[in-house]
Parts: C-alpha cells; structure tokens; sequence
C-alpha cells in the first residue's frame, strides 16, 4: 500500500509537469479532436527529442569536453543559418570528436570514445525502436479496441458530467469539450451515403486517375530537380574556398527550394482534394496524407543517395561534418518556411477571408500537410543524429516554438472543421507514418553507413577504419585475450554475427504475434456475442413491458392472481440480466403461463 500510494503521488507530479496541458484541453473543446491529434502528436515529438538529447549530450558530448581542442575561428552569425565557419570546431559536428581514449586520471578509468560513439547511436536507435513500437500498439489498442467505442452516446449525455467542477471557465470549456464529442458522434452516426448515377462514377474514377497522376509526376519532377541541384551544388562548393562564408552561404539554395517544394506542393495536393469532392473530410485528409507523404519521402530519400554516394565518394577532408551542415541548413530553413506558412497561410488568409473576399471565411487548419512537416523534420533529425549528436536539441527548439506559433494562429487565425469527424484513429496513423516509412528508412541509411561507407581519414572518431563497425571487431578481439570477457566475446559470436540466432528470434517473433493476433479476433468476436446478447436481453423487456400493458389494457384476467401485474413487471425490469436463475424464475412463474395462453388466445 505504500508503494502504491508512492507510485500515485510520483505520477500526479509528473502530470503536473506536462506541458501546455490546458492548452491542449481549450483546442479539443474549441476545435474537436482531429486538430488536438496534431498537437499531441507534436507534444510526444517534443518529449522525444528531450530524451534523445539527453542520452547523447550525457554519453558523446559531455567526455567530448574534456578532450576538446580550443576553437580558433571567428564567429560572425551567418553560422546560425549555414551550420558552418564557427561550428565546424564545435561539439555540434562528427568531424570535431576524437578517436583517442579519453583518462584524465593517471592509472584511472579510461574512456574509448569510438565505442561510445556507436553505441550510443546504436542503443539509441533500439531504444527508438522499442518506443515507437509500444507506443503505436498502445495507440491502436486504445483507439481501435477500446470497448469503450462501443458504448452508446446516451451514456455520454447522461453520465459524462463531472459535478465536482465548480470554476466557471472550467465548466464552459467541459460543456463545449462534451458538445464537441457529441457532434463527433453524431455525425459518425448520421453519415451520408450519397447514391451516384453511373456517369457521374465513371467522371469521379477519372478525376481520382487524374489527381494521382498528377501528384506522382508532380513528386517525380521534385525529385529530379532536387539531385540535380545538389549534384551541382556539391561542385560549385568544392571548387570555392571551403572555409569562405559566403560560399558556404550558397549552400542554402538546395535547402531553401528544398523548402519551397516541400511548402508548395502540399497545397497543390490539397486543391486536387478539393476537386476530388470526398464524401467525408476524413477520406481527404487521409489521401492528402498519403500524397504528401510521398512527396518527402521521395526526398529525403534523393537527399540521402546524394548524400552517400556523391558526398562520401567526394574529395572533401570530412564528408560527414558535411552530411551534418546539409541536414543543419534543411532543418532551420524547413523551420523558417513553416513561420511563414504559418503567417501567409493563416494569418494572411484570415484577412482576406474577412475583408477582401467575405464568402471565403476563416480558414481550416490543413492537418495533413501540418503533420507532414513535423514527419519530413523529424525523419532528418534522426538522420542527422550519427553526423551531428546534438542535432535533437535543435530540433527541441523548433519543436517549442513551433508549438506557440501553431497554437496563438489557430487560436486567432483558423475556424473549426465545419464538418466535425471523430479522429480517435488519427494518432495510431500518425504513429505508423512515424515508424513506417520514416523510421524504417532512416535505420537502412545508418545501416548502410555504418556497415558499408569508408569514415574519412582526417577527422571523427572512426578515422583510419574501413568502417565504423569495424571499431566493435576490433574491441572484440581485444576482449578475446582477457578471460573475464569470454562471455562477451561468446555473446557476439554466437547471437550478434549468427544468422541462425536472428531466425529463430524471428520465427519466435512471428509466431508470438500470430497468437496475439489470434486472441485479439477471440475478443473481437466474443464483444460481438456480447453486444447481441445486450440487444436480446433489451428485445426481451421489451416484449415483457408490451405484454404487461396488454394485460392492462384488456382487464379480463380472472385466473390470474392479485398482484401478477407486479411481479411481472418486476420480471420484465429483471429479464436483461445476466443471472440465469432469474430468468428461470420468470420463465416458471404461473402469470408467464398466463400471458403466454392470452397470446395464445
């Protein structure tokens, strides 16, 4: 009892150190539950890179100190936008940590930064893994087989009511969060399906065609001009002075249009949804999702064939540290252009939508293209981890003020969805598009990177190796001579290098998923037995109550004992029970023979 009253008090401070939480509540209740899914969703971004961060400053950055080398370049500002100049020589890039085992105690404990480096970046990336696979399964149980959802809207009428709210603001924002919900459910409820001519199918499959069409060449054509542009970019930087800032400075065009593409396209995609008509605002936000997804992931993925084979096949003295600045440069300037999306595309909007052309209105906050952008920033973070540690603290930066500039626009800028929609669903969607193809692709690039791309010579913690695996081999045969370390040295032969050990942990893997596969379809159809268990038990009042006031009605029941009536009626609000012995008694009782020979009369 102690320990739990221990584990209760630790979780209320925590909850009261979350963040923005009554900002979180105004969004839902103003604006109903598909735009507060954006802003949960860039809350958990948020937290995230807090965590990694963390785990990178404390293992990389904080060693890395103690055998720092003094900077001798100037700093002049332009280093903030470009990455470059002053931050080449910090502990912001690869190229500046060291390779050397760090000991500044003489005989004492030493500390092999190239270990360090890779795995810390390798934990990283399972620790990621792991979160991101618990946190997705436990968004779609809650979203998809939450019983919940299948409770009636009376029940969210009647019984939703907290009495225990005395503050005025507080019970307007409970009555507009419920009014919201209930919207939401209702218009679930009263979808309509819209009955269409064959001619007008025939034009909607044609447009569909159409839209796609030109979305997928619109992607393709982004991509082409996109490594062209580096291609050439890579060429104009090499032959300049490496160390010039304004050569450096030229290499913000391939971010900025880069950016451009990326702000956009998206509202490209969003007038072909608009053309399309979808019956539901779910369908377009989804296809809006699912174009726009591609778009940048078609990108990040030219970005980084560029970046692994032009970059680390080019004569550069630290290819890394110049993988760093590109992923550097796109995040500032991605974040710059999504303040001023949030300034022409909102602000701007509601102005004209006021002033100049009344019939438009306020504008809609585009939640697809805004959790698009939150996926397309942090897919580089993560690339830009193993070239540039400290790159989740930027990001942790543009998180916030991302989060109050989206906040104070929606707030005086865009009106609510004039046809609210429960999203319970969107979350798990946005947790997937997260892991898949976003994560999934960033672990091939490091993948491929730490296995196969040769670490350049003259700087970083891997200099002089064939490859930055090759760190672990080597610390692998050190162990070898040390009969202490056998067990290590067994544990990477036998379960880390071995085919066999990952087959079987697959296999297993697979089949534990196929039992809880099939357990989740037991449940589904044992809630199935249960809701029309529920409906024959409230058929079965009914049919009992309708009786009772026959009998009522027709006042001829001389065999019928006095008082049947009210054991009847006492039946009938028993009879949906569970209890099987109750529905026996009713069953035996003499005034059931009684109605049953009145039906039967």
């Amino acid at each position: 009892q102690s320990f739990r009253r221990f584990g209760n008090s630790v979780s209320e401070y925590f909850h009261l150190l979350q963040l923005q939480q009554k900002t979180l509540k105004v969004i839902g209740a103003e604006f109903g539950t598909s735009v507060l899914s954006y802003f949960i969703f860039l809350k958990w971004l948020l937290t995230f890179n807090i965590f990694s961060f963390l785990i990178n400053f404390s293992f990389l950055t904080i060693p890395q100190f103690l055998a720092a080398e003094s900077n001798n370049l100037s700093f002049t500002g332009l280093e903030l936008l470009t990455g470059a100049g002053y931050f080449q020589q910090t502990v912001l890039y690869y190229g500046f940590y060291t390779n050397a085992t760090i000991s500044k105690i003489k005989n004492g404990p030493s500390y092999n930064m190239q270990l360090a480096y890779i795995f810390t970046v390798g934990l990283y990336f399972v620790i990621c893994f792991l979160i991101l696979l618990f946190s997705m399964a436990k968004s779609f149980c809650r979203n998809f087989l939450n019983p919940q959802a299948f409770s009636g809207n009376a029940s969210k009428l009647l019984c939703t009511w907290d009495f225990n709210i005395t503050n005025e603001k507080a019970v307007k924002l409970k009555q507009k969060n419920l009014s919201t919900q209930i919207k939401e459910d209702l218009c679930e409820v009263n979808r309509e399906v819209l009955s269409f001519s064959v001619r007008e199918k025939v034009v909607c499959i044609v447009i569909h065609f159409a839209s796609w069409a030109a979305s997928l060449g619109t992607a393709v054509a982004a991509c082409a001009g996109v490594y062209f542009l580096s291609t050439n970019n890579l060429e104009l930087f090499m032959k300049g002075h490496r160390n010039d800032l304004e050569s450096q400075a030229a290499m913000l065009v391939l971010p900025i249009i880069t950016s451009v593409l990326n702000a956009f396209i998206p509202f490209f995609y969003s007038w072909l949804g608009r053309l399309e008509r979808f019956q539901t605002p779910g369908q377009h936000i989804y296809v809006t999702i699912v174009r726009n997804i591609i778009l940048k992931i078609s990108i990040v993925g030219i970005l980084c064939y560029y970046w692994l084979n032009t970059v680390a096949a080019s004569e550069s003295q630290c290819w890394e540290t110049l993988v760093g600045q590109d992923i550097y440069r796109l995040i500032v300037v991605d974040f710059m252009f999504c303040l001023l999306g949030s300034f022409f595309g909102e602000f701007l909007r509601r102005i004209i939508g006021t002033t100049v052309c009344v019939s438009l209105g306020l504008p809609e906050f585009d939640i697809g293209r805004n959790v698009l952008d939150l996926i397309y920033a942090q897919t580089l973070t993560w690339i830009g981890i193993l070239f540039s540690p400290l790159m989740p603290g930027i990001q942790i930066i543009s998180f916030s003020i991302v989060f109050c500039v989206k906040k104070v626009s929606l707030m005086m800028n865009c009106q609510p969805p004039r046809k609210v929609w429960r999203t319970a669903q969107m979350t798990t969607t946005f947790m997937f598009l997260l892991f898949f193809p976003s994560f999934l692709g960033v672990l091939s690039v490091i993948g491929v990177t730490v296995w196969r791309l040769k670490p350049s010579e003259g700087c970083g913690p891997f200099r002089g190796l064939s490859s930055m695996y090759a760190a672990v081999s080597e610390w692998i045969e050190i162990l070898e001579n040390y009969t202490a370390s056998k067990w290590v040295v067994w544990i990477y032969h036998n379960l880390i290098t071995s085919e066999i050990f990952f087959f079987i942990l697959s296999t297993s893997i697979l089949v534990i998923a196929y039992l809880y596969w099939q357990i989740i379809e037991g449940r589904k159809i044992m809630i199935k037995h249960l809701q029309e268990q529920i409906i024959n038990g409230g058929k079965d009042k009914m049919f009992l109550l309708e009786k009772l006031r026959a009998l009522q009605m027709a006042k001829q029941t001389p065999s019928a004992p006095g008082g049947q009536g009210q054991q009847l009626c006492a039946c009938a609000v028993s009879w949906g029970s569970s209890s099987l012995a109750n529905r026996l008694s009713c069953w035996n009782m003499p005034v059931f023979e009684a109605s049953c020979k009145l039906i039967d009369g």
